[in-house]
């Protein structure tokens, strides 16, 4: 199982960017699938997540109207589009894969929001 992201890098406030985790190894249409995130001294935490066939989405509060995931389940990829990016997203993301009681993560990419 592997979980390869991109896509990350300084970015100044009010930018945006857009995160990719490109997966192998596994059924990734039978996953579900989420962007996690962390900061220096905090519990990693869920930013978003989508549903097995894309059809469902949920996102924390302070990102909602500002980020999307998405999923290309014949590219095995799942996005991550950030807009309109303050410094306090500042962070390092993870994506996520989910069935069950399998979980594995992405080796997380660096997102600094600074101008």
């Amino acid at each position: 199982v592997q979980l390869v992201e991109s896509g990350g890098g300084l970015v100044q406030p009010g930018g945006s960017l857009r995160l990719s985790c490109a997966a192998s190894g596994f059924t990734f249409s039978m996953y579900h699938m989420s962007w996690y995130r962390q900061t220096p001294g905090k519990e990693r935490g869920l930013v978003a997540a989508i549903d097995s066939a894309g059809g469902s989405t949920n996102y924390v509060e302070s990102v909602k109207g500002r980020f999307t995931i998405s999923r290309d389940n014949a590219k095995n990829t799942v996005y991550l589009q950030m807009n309109s990016l303050k410094p306090e997203d500042t962070a390092v993301y993870y994506c996520n894969a989910r069935r069950n009681d399998f979980s594995s993560w992405g080796q997380g990419n660096q997102v600094p929001v600074s101008s």
